[in-house]
């Protein structure tokens, strides 16, 4: 990262590392009863925020836990055919946990979400890391690291892939 973006910091590794380790405890005191979840990371850091917080409720529960891969095009969701990296069956009466890195107006998320109610789904919740809160879709997080008011000018990086120095940067 540059030097300006450096400056604008918003969440170091430690505090990442608090906030998935919250997101995993509050999804299994709401989960608790359930055999399984499956946790679907939106493809890219939305996967990554999602085997983060996988291996910290694998650590914490005894609950079976099947992560998955939800690919969408996020620029055109509806141009582009919205591929998941499980079975449509393993769908039918489950608890399901998506996932992404931002929550910003909500687009993303209502696309991605709108594919999984094709399936008689037990319950669908949302985990996110930063949410932006510029909400165009009534989209709502269940599970929220951090709240950020933010203007529309401002851009929120997130770099999840080096593990040692994960950090959420305001661009």
């Amino acid at each position: 990262m540059n030097k300006t973006a450096e400056q604008s910091k918003i969440l170091n590794h430690i505090k990442i590392q608090q906030k998935i380790s919250r997101i995993a405890y509050q999804i299994y005191e709401d989960h608790y009863l359930e055999e399984e979840i499956i946790v679907i990371g939106i493809v890219n850091n939305g996967y990554l925020f999602a085997e983060k917080i996988v291996k910290e409720l694998k650590k914490i529960s005894p609950l079976t836990i099947t992560l998955a891969k939800l690919n969408i095009d996020k620029k055109e969701p509806l141009n582009n055919e919205i591929k998941l990296s499980i079975s449509a069956e393993k769908l039918e009466n489950a608890a399901l946990i998506v996932v992404d890195d931002v929550l910003n107006s909500g687009r993303t998320m209502m696309y991605s979400l709108n594919s999984f109610l094709q399936n008689p789904v037990k319950s669908i919740a949302i985990a996110v890391l930063i949410d932006r809160s510029h909400k165009r879709f009534p989209v709502k997080a269940n599970y929220v690291g951090l709240s950020l008011s933010t203007t529309l000018q401002d851009h929120i990086e997130v770099d999840l892939e080096n593990p040692k120095d994960n950090a959420a940067y305001l661009v």
